[in-house]
């Protein structure tokens, strides 16, 4: 729903310090009938809604009032509850927050004892309990040309779409927040309410403090670490990234941010599905077990994150840290930038982008139900069911059949997935082994000057992508099978089938000849 005058962010000098400590904010939250973002003399409040100020979590009263201290941020959200909306920008960004002073302010020391109210409007909405979520990892744009890059490569095709929001999984930019406004302008023509995370290369890079590193992107899209409900799911968005003094970055939690998820969850009943969004991965973050802490005995959770340029399900167990009774499942998802945009033109000048572990860039949908969730990858500007690269050369003489090996890339694959191949028929399916490895393809395309032999130069790949590109990763989800040593001279296709996680199958094939 968007508000018809829009939610004005409240610009209020004011002066934070020891002395002011025990200051409060105070406000409504309100069912908006004609949807003018001001709360009218006819319009009620709405009990048991849950506001908080990054730390603490208060649930409002029967009148729809709440009162929280008044914290260094200066930074107030409603936590969105199933079928209820906020209203949203001409961006389609949830103004779900006030935000009660500017970047600009922070050193004004002038102030009014007290901050005015501040009004939440909410307004009615049914969720389905089934419902899909599209997450862009890292678009990552370095100037508006690679703005444009994700406008024609992801954003165009996703117009449309049957998901309900979305949601990005930071680094929105590559070092320049002032790119916020194109980038969001783009997504937003997708038409649907979509969430903002905050990633390394989203920060004000001039800020000397941790706590101002993200001043830019609360202008733009508001609180760094937030939540909401929709449906029966939770999501809960932590920014984990800290800045040194140095201007170095580290991945965790603050202590705010683990008082915030406890305050918020004591709220939530233990069955409901807790779904953690973050830029980097958790396995990477020092003090995950304090997060691991307040979730691993609720039997449903997720936690989602992207910044690798890789996609990879990682599921979490002891030597992690967690102490559940099963493993946690947290998924590394692809990213729109892919490999940072680097990469050969395509026809449309586009680069191919390919990620390190040789998928292709592209976009994640999860669709949830209750308790329950699935995810499936979609590769940008293919076909849907694109789902994996067969690898086996052209041609092959019937003395190489012994030592030949059939790769095969399954780009949204894990250790749970099953991969199955036949030949020239569908029957005897023979189960491929993994094997970490590097992509074949994403091998091959760092060496496609004449001029680069086995060893990686970097120098000559910037001359022929534009940016320097990492060397391959090795892959987590390629899998490998031998050539059956009987095949006769002639052509054959290798059929290849693969089952995931969540019970969906793809297939595909390759067809190649055998020589005398």
């Amino acid at each position: 729903m968007i508000c018809k005058k829009g939610i004005q962010i409240i610009c209020i000098i004011c002066q934070i310090s020891i002395a002011s400590a025990q200051q409060t904010a105070q406000g409504t939250v309100f069912l908006d009938l004609n949807e003018n973002g001001l709360k009218d003399i006819d319009e009620s409040g709405i009990a048991k809604i849950l506001v908080s100020n990054g730390r603490e979590v208060v649930e409002t009263n029967q009148n729809g009032s709440w009162l929280l201290p008044l914290t260094d941020d200066s930074l107030f959200f409603v936590i969105k509850p199933a079928n209820y909306a906020t209203a949203l920008n001409e961006n389609r960004i949830p103004q779900h927050y006030q935000l009660l002073r500017s970047s600009e302010q922070k050193n004004d020391i002038s102030a009014p004892e007290q901050p005015l109210p501040i009004d939440f409007p909410l307004y009615s909405q049914a969720e389905p309990a089934r419902f899909s979520v599209l997450i862009y990892g890292d678009p990552q744009a370095r100037g508006i040309r690679e703005v444009n890059f994700i406008t024609h490569d992801v954003v165009e095709e996703c117009i449309g779409t049957k998901a309900l929001f979305g949601i990005t999984l930071g680094d929105i930019v590559a070092d320049d927040p002032n790119l916020f406004a194109e980038i969001s302008q783009s997504i937003g023509k997708i038409g649907i309410p979509w969430y903002y995370l905050f990633g390394n290369h989203d920060s004000d890079r001039q800020a000397t403090s941790n706590a101002g590193r993200d001043n830019t992107f609360e202008h733009y899209f508001g609180p760094s670490t937030y939540a909401f409900e929709f449906a029966g799911v939770v999501f809960i968005a932590l920014n984990n990234i800290v800045f040194n003094s140095d201007g170095k970055y580290r991945p965790g939690f603050t202590d705010q941010q683990i008082a915030f998820i406890a305050n918020y969850l004591r709220f939530i009943p233990d069955e409901k599905l807790i779904v953690l969004l973050m830029h980097v991965p958790i396995v990477a973050c020092k003090n995950r077990e304090a997060i691991f802490r307040l979730i691993e005995k609720r039997p449903n959770s997720l936690s989602i994150s992207s910044h690798l340029h890789e996609q990879l399900h990682v599921f979490i167990d002891k030597k992690f840290g967690w102490q559940g009774s099963r493993p946690h499942h947290h998924y590394i998802a692809a990213t729109v930038s892919g490999s940072w945009w680097c990469g050969m033109i395509d026809e449309v000048g586009i680069p191919h982008a390919t990620m390190n572990d040789g998928a292709p860039n592209g976009y994640s949908v999860i669709t949830f139900d209750s308790t329950s969730y699935s995810i499936k990858f979609k590769a940008a500007r293919r076909p849907a069911d694109y789902q994996m690269n067969i690898y086996l050369p052209d041609d092959l003489s019937r003395a190489a059949l012994d030592t030949a090996k059939v790769l095969v890339n399954v780009f949204a694959g894990s250790e749970k997935s099953i991969v199955e191949m036949t030949f020239d028929q569908y029957s005897d399916w023979k189960r491929l082994d993994p094997v970490i490895t590097i992509d074949p393809e994403i091998l091959r395309m760092h060496r496609l000057s004449p001029v680069l032999d086995e060893k990686f130069n970097g120098q000559v790949l910037e001359e022929i992508f534009g940016w320097k590109m990492d060397y391959p990763s090795n892959s987590r989800h390629i899998w490998q099978g031998t050539l059956p040593a009987a095949l006769a001279a002639g052509t054959h296709c290798v059929m290849i089938r693969t089952t995931d996680m969540f019970g969906q199958s793809y297939e595909a094939q390759r067809i190649f000849r055998v020589s005398e």
